[in-house]
């Protein structure tokens, strides 16, 4: 029998590993995702859902330390403080409202209300490197003491970017009946 020759294993340079560009390793690490339509408006339905659910706390959360929320009484108002407003609340108020709405003596929550929002029609408004001015459309169900409410809207939110969360630097609620009689509104829209 004739004998097969031996392989005989050749040695090289060990092989070293590419060095990255500080580029490269920079891709490597996640960015943090763009606010874009898509965000912007499950951002808007998650906020809609806290509401729905009473969960007033995590709603407030949203918010940043120097927002604002405003609902105006007439179309078209500009200002918020030259002209009364159905609601303008500065941080400190935001708090006071979701304090009271907490607080089992509130009086006009009692029962409390029960809601459904519908927020739809979401467009980006204006845009800038890490917020955006977002627009939509909504409708919410007030149900409490065998009566119902609907009331319906423009929503404008701008919306701020920071450390990958979205948060709320202002919101605008433009109701369509804004200066109708409206019976005692607590719940925020």
């Amino acid at each position: 029998m004739g004998r097969k020759p031996k392989r005989t294993r050749r040695l090289s340079a060990p092989r070293r590993r590419p060095q990255l560009s500080a580029l490269a390793r920079a891709a490597r690490v996640p960015a943090p995702a763009r606010l874009d339509i898509r965000r912007c408006e499950q951002f808007l339905l998650h906020e809609a859902r806290l509401l729905d659910e009473g969960k007033f706390d995590a709603w407030l959360a949203l918010f940043t330390p120097e927002a604002w929320y405003w609902v105006p009484s007439e179309p078209e108002q500009a200002d918020p403080v030259e002209t009364v407003s159905l609601i303008y609340d500065d941080r400190r108020l935001l708090e006071t409202r979701v304090r009271r709405l907490a607080s089992p003596r509130m009086y006009s929550q009692e029962p409390r209300s029960q809601t459904s929002r519908i927020v739809t029609n979401v467009t980006i408004e204006e845009t800038e490197r890490t917020s955006r001015t977002v627009r939509s459309k909504f409708m919410m169900i007030e149900y409490r003491r065998a009566q119902q409410r609907l009331f319906g809207g423009t929503m404008l939110h701008h919306l701020v970017q920071a450390g990958g969360r979205i948060m709320i630097a202002w919101k605008r609620v433009n109701l369509v009946n804004c200066d109708a009689p409206l019976d005692g509104i607590t719940v925020p829209f």
